[in-house]
Formats: structure tokens, C-alpha cells, sequence
């Protein structure tokens, strides 16, 4: 057995359980879900996906499509999903006939198990340049809601669809945010579709954009949530200290200028390539990281836009994976928070405590190697830490460990005994289901030893 060097040893796999819980139970209340792209031919399995999300405590995902692969993958495990009527549908969708065959075939066979609360009609319509398009893009909306109503889904699912920011004809300053005037016609049509409904207005919006095109004029640090003197706006006099939620008060104004005051705004997509072509300025995993990552921080807070402060933010990150097969320049094939093969590709605040994941062939366990785990000041006291070591030296003592449910201690992988490796079971295993190895206690502590040295590193 391993010579204990100090007490610390003991401590710290217990500090790792104690952080993530904490960590991750937090960010269960948060507005933060994740856009799950698929244009690409090297991604995990849907069933990988669950696991990699379920260990994320991941509880809301949207997708671009209605693909049954994920929805059924997903059964029993509480993550709520948007899906995508894609573009190519909407002619087809202005019949309602049409509708609730599709209803039929892609939302009722799998909202039993699997809890579906949005469907997207169309993504950027009004900013394309297919006119005709624009024209179902309503009726479409319309006749889904019916479909949903018709069949008694209209209360769990809502309708909607995604705009891009470019439907602004005018977005500084935020109060005096105005829809582009060639849209209003379709704009206000759509809006009082949504006060009807109660549904939210969704914005995909990316400062990455504005400050590519204009990193002369637009602050970094304006643009990645970084301390700085902020831009005010001369109409309200609000400050405003970055450009994600001027952007979100700018649609606010437009809708209320139009006149609607109870729609909620939801940004459907943002976030910051890790990547990109010589002249995508911006493009890198540091500014990537600083962008999610200090995201991720302000909607933990709770708090709103500076003009409308008490309504959180809610948001969805795009994206989880990098897509190689996504048309564009380099930037549309690195905006993912993860390689495909389970590892971060930049440090968020929170993926430096998690595992890569490396995907077995077997398809029923992920056997992860040990995180490299840094000598951090973790927030708990002397106390909390005895009291809670404690606890766990006694369910060692009664030989029953415990499989902890991913809605209560989130991103904790169980050591296995026999190999010394960390194991991340699927779903099905994660509703505190007993785990009937009598545990040796030299063999725990040595295995411990093992793999939590006197650097602090694996």
C-alpha cells in the first residue's frame, strides 16, 4: 500500500465530488442549454451524446432536425428538447393536413419518454433571399401550433422560429432598436402569432461577427464579457459592458415598438469559434473560452439586461461538437465545446475538472481516463469536508456504493475497482442505483493514492 504523504490525500477525491455536485447542481437552474449539430461524419453515437450531456448535467438541447436517433436515445432522461422543422418543410407545413401527419411521425411516438417543449419552424427565413419562403413562414407556424392543439400537445409544446440579428434595421442605440422596415409586414404578423400563443421570440446572435468585421471599432473586451468601461446608451442612459445584451435590449425595443410587451426574448444560438480562416479575426480558443465561459458565469447570476433586469437571460450555446462537414469558412467548423471524441477543446471554467471521455466499442460502458486535476482552493470548510468524509468512509464500511443520479451530483465518475479505471455509466445506471462491491478499505485509499499525487496531478 501507499505511504500516505498527508491528509490531503484523503481529501482531495472527496473535494472533487463535493465540487462537482455543487457546480453542476447550480447550473441546473440556469437559462443555458446547447445547440447539437450533426454536419459532420466523425461524430459520437446519440446514446455517447447522452452520456457525455447527462455527466454535463446538460438539461436542455436543440436540435436542427426531429432526428428519432437522439429523441429516443434520450428516453427517461429529463432533458428537454427543441427540435427543427428545417426550411425544406415549409411549403409542405402550410397544409395542415400535412402538419399533423408530421406531428404524428416525429413528436407523438417519442414525447411520452422523451420531454419535447419546442418546435423551431424554419431558421433565418426573413433573412434569406427566397421570398416565397418567407410567405409560408407563418402559415407554416400556424398550422404546426393547430396540428399540436388538435392532438393535445399545445400546452407541453410551444411553436416558434429562429431569426437571425440581421432582421434589425437598427440596433444602437438598444433603445432605439427597430426591425429592418422590408420585414415588418412579416415581423408583425409573426409577433402577435407569438402573444397569441405565449411563445418566446427567438434571436440567434453572435458578436463574433461584429467584431470580425470591425475590430478597429469594437472593443475585445466588449464583445467577451471582459472588464470594461462599457458603451451607455444616450437615450436611457443604462450602461451597457457587452454587446450580447445590447443586442437582446435592441430586440426588446423593436417588438416593443411595434406594440408587444409581453413577448420573451430567447437567444436560440451564440457563441465563438475556437477557429477560423486568416481574416476571421477573433478566432481563437482563448477568446472562445472567455466568451462561453464568462457567459456561462453572468446568466449563472440570475440576472437580466440592463434594461430589463428582471428577466434572465436564457440561452443556447452553439455549439457541442465541431461539425467538419459544415460549409463556410473555417469558423463554421469550430464553434464546438468538444472535439468528437469527448474532449473539451478549450477550458470553460468547468471542463478542467471533467474527464475526457474516450468511447469504448462495446457500446454499453465509457471507460474514461483519470482528469488532470490542478491543486485548487475548493469553496467548502474544514468542517464540511470532515463531516462529508465521513459519510463517505461509513457507506465504504457498509459496502454499498452509490451510483449518484447526474440531477443531484452531475460530472462524478465511479472508480473501477478491479481495473483502476474511472467508469461513466449510462443513463439507465444513474438513478441511484446500489453498486454491490464490497470495498476493500486499504485497497480504496491505495487506489486513491494511486491516482491523486503530492503535485496535485494525475
Amino acid at each position: 500500500m501507499a505511504t500516505l504523504r498527508s491528509p490531503a490525500f484523503f481529501f482531495r477525491p472527496l473535494l472533487l465530488l463535493l465540487y462537482f455536485s455543487g457546480l453542476f447542481v447550480r447550473s441546473q437552474s440556469i437559462g443555458v442549454g446547447i445547440n447539437y449539430g450533426q454536419i459532420a461524419n466523425n461524430l459520437p453515437t446519440p446514446s455517447r451524446v447522452a452520456v457525455l450531456l447527462q455527466s454535463l448535467n446538460v438539461s436542455r438541447v436543440k436540435l436542427y432536425d426531429a432526428d428519432p436517433n437522439v429523441l429516443r436515445a434520450f428516453a427517461n432522461s429529463n432533458v428537454e428538447f427543441v427540435i427543427e422543422l428545417g426550411n425544406e418543410y415549409l411549403q409542405t407545413m402550410t397544409d395542415p393536413v400535412q402538419a399533423q401527419i408530421w406531428i404524428q411521425q416525429h413528436v407523438q411516438p417519442y414525447i411520452s419518454q422523451t420531454k419535447i417543449t419546442c418546435i423551431t419552424v424554419g431558421n433565418e427565413v426573413l433573412t434569406g433571399n427566397d421570398t416565397q419562403l418567407k410567405s409560408y413562414l407563418l402559415p407554416a407556424m400556424q398550422s404546426v401550433n393547430n396540428a399540436l392543439n388538435s392532438l393535445g400537445m399545445n400546452k407541453a409544446v410551444y411553436v416558434s422560429t429562429a431569426h437571425s440579428t440581421g432582421i434589425l434595421g437598427n440596433s444602437f442605440p438598444p433603445s432605439s432598436g427597430q426591425f429592418r422596415p422590408d420585414l415588418a409586414e412579416y415581423i408583425q404578423s409573426i409577433l402577435n402569432f407569438h402573444s397569441q400563443t405565449n411563445s418566446p421570440f427567438l434571436i440567434n446572435a453572435y458578436p463574433f461577427f461584429a467584431y470580425k468585421d470591425n475590430p478597429d471599432e469594437i472593443s475585445l473586451e466588449y464583445v467577451l464579457f471582459q472588464p470594461n468601461a462599457g458603451v451607455p446608451d444616450p437615450v436611457t442612459k443604462l450602461n451597457y459592458d457587452n454587446m450580447l445584451y445590447a443586442q437582446i435590449d435592441a430586440v426588446y425595443s423593436a417588438i416593443k415598438a411595434m406594440g408587444h410587451t409581453n413577448i420573451q426574448v430567447k437567444i436560440s444560438e451564440t457563441g465563438w469559434p475556437s477557429k477560423g480562416d486568416p481574416n476571421e479575426v477573433g478566432a481563437t480558443p482563448q477568446n472562445a473560452a472567455l466568451y462561453n465561459g464568462n457567459l456561462l458565469r453572468r446568466i449563472s447570476e440570475n440576472q437580466g439586461t440592463p434594461a430589463n433586469p428582471s428577466i434572465p437571460i436564457d440561452v443556447y450555446v452553439f455549439a457541442l461538437f465541431n461539425e467538419d462537414m459544415k460549409p463556410g469558412p473555417a469558423s463554421e467548423r469550430n464553434y464546438g465545446l468538444f472535439y468528437p471524441d469527448g474532449s473539451p477543446v478549450y477550458d470553460i471554467g468547468m471542463q478542467s475538472y471533467l474527464p475526457r471521455i474516450n468511447y469504448s466499442s462495446s457500446g454499453i460502458k465509457n471507460t474514461v481516463s483519470p482528469a488532470t486535476i490542478t491543486s485548487t482552493s475548493f469553496p467548502f470548510s474544514t468542517l464540511a469536508i470532515c463531516i462529508a468524509h465521513l459519510m463517505l468512509c461509513f457507506m465504504i464500511f457498509s459496502g454499498l456504493l452509490y451510483y449518484f443520479s447526474s440531477a443531484h451530483v452531475s460530472g462524478i465518475f465511479i472508480l473501477h475497482l478491479d481495473t483502476g479505471n474511472w467508469e461513466l455509466s449510462h443513463l439507465e445506471a444513474l438513478n441511484f442505483v446500489p453498486v454491490k462491491n464490497r470495498v476493500n478499505l486499504d485497497q480504496f485509499f491505495h487506489l486513491h493514492l494511486k491516482f491523486f499525487g503530492s503535485s496535485g496531478r494525475v
